[in-house]
């Protein structure tokens, strides 16, 4: 026993590695360089507008072609005859009034819906016996598609402006106010203790503790709800509308004319477009700490 307690003791000890080697297993990080190419905001844009263009492009193929692969290209008009009836709805005003009433319809609807369910969704997130009294009503009521709404609403109300005003309102309010009452209910309640030790009030806490940390998910819901707004406006012109850019699609497919309708479906993806991309600027102008910045 002592021959192997003398042989462990004399084993040469097993080698260190080196300071070069572990150097060089590490992964190098990129240069400034490539950091600074990747985080470039043009390159999001850059990339955005390839995508757009590859689709244009495979638009303009399946039409070109006549393309039938269970999928009829036949009677779909060429990204060509769209932009000429771009350039007739231009000169045009009727196109741009019918833009005008969905863009004025939208922003009343959207903007009541945001006042109503924005304040309702934080108390019920801070009233345990508000959020049982509202919260069943709400989840009856959010399921009914905007199209099941537009016989009831034209009941409801004298005019029919009116009465798309309410559906569009319908459409983006169930989407903010769950939201929001979802981001109350993630508030940390040890802050809420804390600005209660220190001695803040129910009103102060609420402006200190409870707004703060629910406005990711609030703007979350203002920019859903501003999806669903567009879409329920779009299917309540197309019923029961005179003006706007639904009531221009439609018409546009009652009288055969093709261009028309990609013309006014880009016009209402566009519109769409601009007011999350509006809601989002607002949410980085509003919460300067979001990481999302």
């Amino acid at each position: 026993m002592s021959n192997v307690m003398a042989s462990n003791v004399l084993a040469p000890a097993a080698p260190l590695p080196q300071a070069g080697a572990a150097r060089t297993a590490e992964p190098q990080a990129p240069s400034r360089s490539v950091r600074w190419l990747h985080d470039l905001p043009v390159r999001s844009a850059l990339v955005g507008a390839a995508s757009i263009a590859l689709f244009v492009l495979a638009w303009h193929v399946a039409t070109t072609w006549k393309l039938d692969l269970y999928v009829r290209f036949m009677n779909v008009p060429t990204p060509a005859d769209v932009l000429a009836s771009a350039e007739a709805a231009w000169g045009s005003p009727t196109f741009g009034s019918h833009l005008l009433m969905s863009c004025r319809r939208i922003a009343y609807g959207f903007a009541l819906a945001a006042l109503v369910a924005i304040p309702l969704g934080l108390l019920m997130g801070r009233f345990r016996l508000l959020r049982e009294m509202v919260f069943p009503v709400s989840e009856v009521l959010r399921p009914i598609p905007a199209i099941a709404w537009v016989p009831m609403s034209i009941m409801l109300w004298p005019t029919n402006e009116q009465s798309i005003v309410f559906i569009t309102f319908l459409g983006s309010f169930f989407p903010i106010l769950l939201n929001t009452l979802h981001g109350m209910a993630t508030v940390d309640p040890v802050l809420v203790r804390a600005a209660r030790c220190l001695g803040a009030r129910e009103a102060a806490v609420f402006r200190e503790v409870y707004l703060p940390a629910t406005l990711p998910q609030i703007f979350t819901g203002l920019t859903v709800g501003m999806g669903v707004a567009w879409v329920s406006l779009i299917a309540a012109e197309m019923i029961s509308g005179q003006f706007g850019i639904g009531y221009f699609t439609w018409e546009a497919y009652s009288l055969v004319q093709y261009p028309d309708i990609a013309l006014g479906m880009i016009a209402i993806g566009v519109l769409g477009l601009a007011s999350s991309w509006t809601i989002r600027l607002l949410g980085r102008l509003v919460m300067p700490w979001s990481p999302a910045r």
